[in-house]
């Protein structure tokens, strides 16, 4: 839980290629750490943690942030491909962007299930921004074409059909229909948690009233449909910035066999798993997570002198 001492974030707005980009802060000050959220989710997601990763640690300053990528969150949804397209590429330059433009210099990137996808692809693009990355429960893509060989025949089989079924715009958006209502939404975060009382009501408005908005459909059914682009272990063997990696053992999408072959990489420092915990360690159980990433940041600062 978060203490009531601690600073509530704010809540500000950036324009990013002409498009509304919503992120919220803590501090201003210090070291930055930028929260990066996964699919269907926001910067609401790290409602726990930017309090935390906002104050001092061991007598470190730092500051937080968590941003609304594009597409997702309240930021701006505009039409899939005009102008931009929805891929980690995209999101990726939004990040190295951010860093530029609103934090001013390189920061450490925390990141949960695509949002890891996203910061790998910023650190290979743009290493001098990225100090370091804590990746949690990282997207292994399964649904991936390159990865179809590894999922049951019958997924196999199915999943180009389905993909080609909701590019039709009224499949796609009859599909999503169904997906945005609120017990639906609270059946698949229960499937995501371990602990289902972390499954609130706060929680569920949080993932809900974003899909909502004006442009959610379409965002949602491009990315569902989005079967190529980088898997995690093309990116991990250019990054040049230290990595970790923390995994709910309990995670029902993204296989913790899977994930721990991601820690043999020489860029991964370390590897946690949290025993009864599912795919969004930060929100199920931030009492563990937050004190591994603040001792793996302020640790990494003084062993590279960057104090």
């Amino acid at each position: 839980m978060v203490s009531a001492t601690l600073t509530n974030p704010h809540t500000h707005t950036w324009s990013w290629q002409g498009f509304s980009i919503r992120y919220q802060q803590v501090g201003h000050e210090g070291v930055p750490i930028l929260c990066i959220h996964g699919f269907g989710a926001s910067s609401d997601h790290w409602r726990k943690n930017l309090p935390v990763y906002g104050q001092p640690h061991q007598g470190q300053p730092y500051r937080a942030y968590a941003i609304d990528l594009i597409g997702f969150g309240l930021s701006d949804k505009p039409t899939p491909g005009q102008p931009l397209p929805y891929r980690f590429e995209t999101w990726g330059q939004q990040i190295i962007d951010f860093c530029r433009e609103v934090i001013g210099q390189p920061a450490y990137l925390v990141a949960n299930s695509i949002g890891c996808v996203v910061a790998m692809q910023a650190a290979v693009d743009a290493p001098d921004w990225v100090l370091g990355l804590v990746m949690m429960d990282c997207s292994l893509r399964l649904l991936h074409e390159r990865r179809r060989d590894q999922i049951p025949w019958h997924q196999r089989m199915s999943t180009p059909i389905i993909q080609q079924l909701l590019g039709y715009p009224a499949v796609g958006r009859f599909f999503f229909s169904r997906i945005a209502r609120p017990q639906v939404i609270r059946n698949l975060l229960k499937q995501a948690y371990h602990d289902h009382s972390a499954v609130t009501d706060d929680l569920v408005n949080a993932i809900l009233a974003p899909a909502q908005t004006p442009g959610a459909a379409d965002v949602f059914l491009a990315f569902v449909r989005y079967s190529q682009g980088p898997l995690p272990e093309d990116l991990l063997p250019h990054l040049s910035c230290p990595a970790w990696i923390i995994w709910g053992q309990a995670d029902p999408w993204e296989p913790i066999a899977l994930g721990r072959t991601l820690a043999e990489y020489p860029a991964v420092k370390a590897m946690v798993e949290l025993p009864n915990v599912g795919h969004c360690p930060q929100d199920e159980a931030p009492d563990q997570v937050n004190p591994f990433v603040m001792d793996w940041i302020t640790s990494d600062l003084a062993a590279s002198n960057r104090t």
